[in-house]
Formats: structure tokens, C-alpha cells, sequence
């Protein structure tokens, strides 16, 4: 069994940085692709960003592009989003979960193990 742990939420200011970091334990996810989801109040969740179990392959979505950055380490059995020039607009409830399937999925459903979410509020 998997269990992870999202940590680095918090209430800042448009334009500013956070970054989060997802802990897994209980059993290593260094052979999973690891993804973070967000959702906001009466959304559905989203996919954010994907990293592929070697970190050598990523994907963003859209609207994160060029701001967000997926990373990890695989030696601590951790996951990061750094998150830069931050909107209003991302204001969510950020979890990451992993994978057992091959690839790089993009839907919620594909995914087997969830953490329990940390909350990015930016204020105008």
C-alpha cells in the first residue's frame, strides 16, 4: 500500500511562488508516474501536471504552462510542484496521486492511490 502525503499549500498574493511536495511512504512510488490534480469549490478536479516514474517526461496543462514545474526524487520518494506567478484563478485543493498503469494517464480515475489534498488560496 501507498500513502502520500501533500504538504506546501498556503494563502498568498498574486505573483508569488509555493511550492508542494508530495511524501510518499509505506511503499516505494519510484516506478509510478506520480500526478497533481486540483479542484475548486463546484469543479470538477483537474489534472495539473503529470511526471513519468524516471522524471524525464512531464506534461502541464494549458493554463499552467510556462508557470508550474513538475519534479522528483526518486531517492527521497518525493514529487514537487513548484508553482510561479501565481492567479487567482489557481486557487484549488491540490493532490497528487500515482499510478500504477503505464504511461503518463490524464484522467482522475486512472490513478490508484490519492494523498488528501493541501489548499492553495491566491488572493488578488
Amino acid at each position: 500500500q501507498v500513502q502520500l502525503v501533500e504538504s506546501g499549500g498556503g494563502l498568498v498574493q498574486a505573483g508569488d511562488s509555493l511550492r508542494l511536495s508530495c511524501a510518499a511512504s509505506g511503499r516505494t512510488v519510484n516506478t509510478y508516474a506520480v500526478g497533481w490534480f486540483r479542484q475548486a469549490p463546484g469543479k470538477e478536479r483537474e489534472l495539473v501536471s503529470v511526471v513519468s516514474w524516471s522524471g524525464t517526461r512531464t506534461f502541464y496543462t494549458d493554463s499552467v504552462k510556462g508557470r508550474f514545474t513538475i519534479s522528483r526524487d526518486n531517492a527521497k520518494n518525493t514529487v514537487y510542484l513548484q508553482m510561479n506567478s501565481l492567479k487567482p484563478e489557481d486557487t484549488a485543493v491540490y493532490y497528487c496521486a500515482a499510478t500504477t498503469r503505464a504511461g503518463m494517464p490524464r484522467r482522475y480515475w486512472e490513478y490508484d492511490y490519492w494523498g488528501q489534498g493541501t489548499q492553495v488560496t491566491v488572493s488578488i
